[in-house]
């Protein structure tokens, strides 16, 4: 019995050790901001996407244009084209649905490319005048930050890059997105 007890004492202290040596690898994710209110009429209509982390089908992304529709069940009709690869490649349309998951905010959505899968998507940042914001992850795997037009200064885009990695993200996976227009996107688009 007591060479059982040693071998349980040893296997926890063992176990106790990893999980010390793997919690000091991992530093705890700051907070992620959330924007206190949407206004979700003023946040509809066509969004640049300015840099990303991007999922899969964004890589090699061209003129990406997220875009927003309320819809009179409360949720969002979302369009996002993008050229696949450069300027004159294919373009690609995908139109998920967003559902707003906290009424109190209208900041935190399931955004839903599958059913019935919806995919964690947070208002993180939003300017004032609703021209620029970052949309968040808790994971830290994808951000996007956009605007209302197709470029931004490059003090804002440096602000928005040390805003994201403030969140907890690895901003050398922060690409930009080629954005060149010669008239606006339709509101479709």
């Amino acid at each position: 019995m007591h060479a059982k007890l040693k071998t349980l004492t040893a296997k926890l202290k063992a176990l106790a050790a990893i999980l010390m040596l793997y919690g000091c690898q991992t530093a705890p994710l700051p907070p992620l901001s959330q924007v206190p209110r949407v206004e979700l009429e003023r946040f509809m209509g066509p969004w640049y996407v300015i840099a990303n982390i991007p999922t899969f089908i964004e890589k090699g992304a061209h003129n990406a244009v997220e875009n927003y529709r309320l819809d009179k069940d409360g949720s969002i009709a979302t369009t996002f084209t993008f050229r696949a690869g450069g300027f004159d490649g294919p373009e690609k349309r995908y139109e998920p649905r967003g559902f707003v998951v906290d009424r109190g905010s209208n900041a935190v959505w399931g955004m839903q490319f599958i059913w019935p899968v919806k995919a964690d998507y947070r208002i993180s940042y939003l300017a004032p005048d609703y021209s620029m914001t970052v949309v968040a992850r808790t994971r830290r795997d994808y951000v996007w930050l956009m605007a209302r037009t197709p470029t931004i200064s490059e003090a804002d885009y440096a602000r928005m890059r040390q805003f994201i990695a403030d969140q907890g993200y690895d901003v050398s996976k922060l690409e930009r997105v080629p954005q060149r227009w010669d008239a606006k996107p339709a509101a479709g688009n």
